[in-house]
């Protein structure tokens, strides 16, 4: 309890270094971009902003902002492992996403998996896992535009509404 309560109050501080994605950390162009709303809810704990994620297979960046478009925090994946900012600012590293979002955040976000989930693709290692995916809207595209992600004790839920 005392992580979570932690973990949002990270999640609600102000990171003005990080209100923009870097083009640089992705050298070659991403297989997508997107723009959205995220709703977490994990414990008696919940955070809700929004998303900005640029991915390509070998790298990712993220932005969490507040509803209000502060940042809240970067989080960049390369070959080298994942760094996590956030608004103090302090700069955080781990080999993966799920453990360093759960460590400094308080919820976990399966990065890796859930850029295929994104893209209406399986996930079988997310799945083995215990996490959960369900699709609740489409464009006109087919790609999804709305989804809820669940895994014991957490709630993520997605809406995409810019797709590049």
């Amino acid at each position: 309890m005392r992580r979570a309560r932690a973990g949002l109050s990270l999640v609600v501080l102000v990171l003005g270094a990080c209100a923009t994605l870097e083009p640089a950390v992705i050298g070659r162009s991403p297989e997508f971009e997107l723009a959205g709303r995220l709703a977490v809810r994990y414990g008696d704990e919940a955070f809700s902003g929004n998303i900005a994620w640029r991915h390509a297979d070998d790298a990712d960046e993220m932005l969490l902002t507040s509803a209000l478009g502060t940042g809240v925090a970067r989080i960049v994946r390369n070959r080298d492992g994942v760094v996590l900012t956030t608004a103090e600012p302090k700069e955080y590293k781990a080999s993966d996403a799920e453990s360093l979002t759960e460590q400094v955040l308080g919820f976990r976000l399966p990065l890796r998996g859930l850029a295929d989930w994104v893209r209406g693709k399986p996930s079988p290692d997310l799945e083995a896992r215990g996490w959960k995916i369900e699709y609740q809207d489409y464009d006109a595209q087919k790609r999804p535009t709305r989804m809820r992600v669940t895994y014991p004790g957490l709630e993520l839920r997605l809406a995409i509404s810019d797709w590049k």
